[in-house]
């Protein structure tokens, strides 16, 4: 993700590649960055990187973020950390000594320009710092600002790992056409020009998706006949609960509670016994005509036995 923020920044002229410092554990990684983007700067360690930074890019990977690494970067607290990392609060940033954090969750297409990204930060990150974040994401597509840090986490699940089931769809579409006989080249081509039409085609119109679907479908037609047989293997559903299941690993991954969305309420009902006396009258046994119903029960037994001999 760090290198799909680059290439547009440095690409756009917000920033010139010999402005840019870059530092990663691998120095393969590093050598093809320089290959890559020429004329950018590398670090040898952390505490190097951050030393006169005023903007530090943070695209660790969320188990990394030990007090170790804290320690690494602590020389330049006063710059303005932006976190591209799924699931870390603000607040653990704070916790590592920081004082100005901005959390964004951009996504892959941001490599090409075209990304989606939601972003918040603390209320001491100013104006004109605000800005140029605003710049910087907004270089490698659409960028949002959000005032509440949860839709950080709501936006991870669908415009942060929604590329991954747009992505699974199209492969389906593609092995289905396959499978009746076209070529995956051709194949592929029909589904890719039929995703972005249709996306670019809803944005331009603004129309609910709803209209837009209805106008394809015709009454017992063959777009009726799919559709029955995606409503039929639930999968509005099915798309809902992933999303919902990718929202709540992303509050597991901040430490914070999960039990969210349909079918999570476990809140505990109250059982009420409510405790009667039995009750009286013909179906309470007493004991003398309990006695008196047995004498007669035996009578009748007697004389059935002497009726038979």
């Amino acid at each position: 993700m760090a290198q799909a923020l680059m290439s547009p920044v440095i690409k756009s002229g917000l920033q010139p590649a010999h402005k840019i410092q870059v530092f990663d554990v691998s120095t393969s990684t590093l050598s093809k960055i320089k290959k890559q983007f020429d004329g950018i700067q590398t670090a040898n360690t952390l505490s190097e990187l951050v030393e006169d930074a005023n903007l530090i890019v943070c695209c660790v990977k969320p188990q990394n973020l030990t007090p170790k690494f804290f320690e690494q970067v602590a020389g330049n607290h006063d710059a303005i950390l932006l976190s591209v990392i799924a699931g870390k609060p603000i607040q653990t940033f704070l916790d590592g000594g920081f004082t100005k954090v901005a959390r964004s969750m951009p996504n892959t297409p941001a490599m090409i320009g075209r990304g989606m990204t939601v972003w918040c930060c603390t209320e001491n990150v100013a104006l004109q710092e605000r800005e140029k974040i605003k710049k910087i994401l907004s270089s490698c597509g659409k960028s949002i600002f959000v005032d509440d840090e949860d839709f950080i986490d709501m936006s991870t699940s669908i415009s942060g790992s929604g590329p991954a089931y747009i992505f699974m769809l199209m492969e389906s579409m593609i092995d289905a056409g396959v499978h009746m006989g076209f070529s995956r080249e051709t194949a592929t081509t029909l589904v890719h020009h039929t995703i972005l039409g249709s996306t670019l085609y809803a944005m331009e119109t603004g129309e609910h998706p709803a209209i837009l679907r209805n106008s394809v479908t015709s009454p017992a037609g063959t777009t009726a006949s799919a559709l029955y047989e995606l409503e039929n293997g639930r999968f509005r559903t099915v798309i809902k609960d992933a999303i919902w299941a990718c929202y709540r690993r992303s509050l597991e991954m901040g430490g914070h509670d999960s039990n969210v969305g349909p079918g999570r309420n476990t809140a505990e009902v109250p059982v009420v016994h409510h405790y009667v006396d039995a009750p009286k009258g013909e179906m309470v046994d007493d004991d003398s005509d309990s006695d008196t119903d047995g004498d007669e029960a035996k009578a009748i037994q007697n004389a059935a036995r002497n009726n038979a001999a």
